[in-house]
């Protein structure tokens, strides 16, 4: 009972309900949206769909920081196939709201031209990035996203990979911050209005 009670304590000075049904970041409630097992079966499911497509080639995963960590580290654990990997940084949220501007802040360093390129991310920045890599003429360019929001989607991306589609929600949690907040969860929740 001790060990209890002082996870309860811990959990009240987080402000977090310790069976972590809803969790509080600053002034949002947030509860519980997709569980861990659910999104880890359908990363398992996008990788296998990859392994597929690109068996022979040596695809460069291109992972978009900072919310697509979680993503793209599960995901390169069920590829099979011979890939490389590398990091930019883009960033276009203030709070739970998207700015509408994309800034690069962290540039790719590979030469890409002629190869296969599978950009990996969670959110909306794409259109700045796929504009960037166009320009060092690759063989081709695929998308793997965790998650599609249909309604929010302000321009035509042809996404090859998606793990789920789900409603225009704000949601953290899984990689997905609220003002630097909550990336640490490994469920994803959404906010309680």
């Amino acid at each position: 009972m001790e060990v209890l009670g002082k996870i309860r304590k811990f959990a009240q000075f987080l402000k977090l309900d310790y069976n972590m049904d809803t969790i509080q970041i600053k002034d949002k409630r947030f509860k519980t949206f997709i569980p861990e097992a659910d999104i880890l079966k359908e990363v398992a499911r996008v990788a296998n769909e990859i392994n597929h497509d690109l068996e022979g080639e040596n695809p460069l995963f291109l992972s978009v920081l900072n919310g697509s960590f979680m993503f793209t580290a599960d995901l390169m654990k069920h590829l099979t196939i011979p890939c490389e990997i590398s990091f930019v940084k883009l960033a276009s949220y203030a709070g739970t709201a998207s700015t509408g501007k994309v800034k690069e802040l962290v540039g790719l360093n590979e030469d890409i031209s002629g190869r296969t390129v599978v950009i990996v991310d969670t959110g909306l920045t794409m259109q700045r990035l796929l504009e960037t890599l166009k320009a060092r003429n690759p063989k081709e360019i695929r998308i793997a996203t965790l998650l599609v929001k249909p309604d929010k989607l302000q321009v035509d991306l042809d996404i090859n990979y998606v793990a789920m589609n789900i409603p225009n929600d704000f949601i953290v949690g899984y990689g997905l911050d609220y003002d630097g907040f909550g990336r640490n969860y490994r469920d994803i929740y959404t906010v309680v209005e």
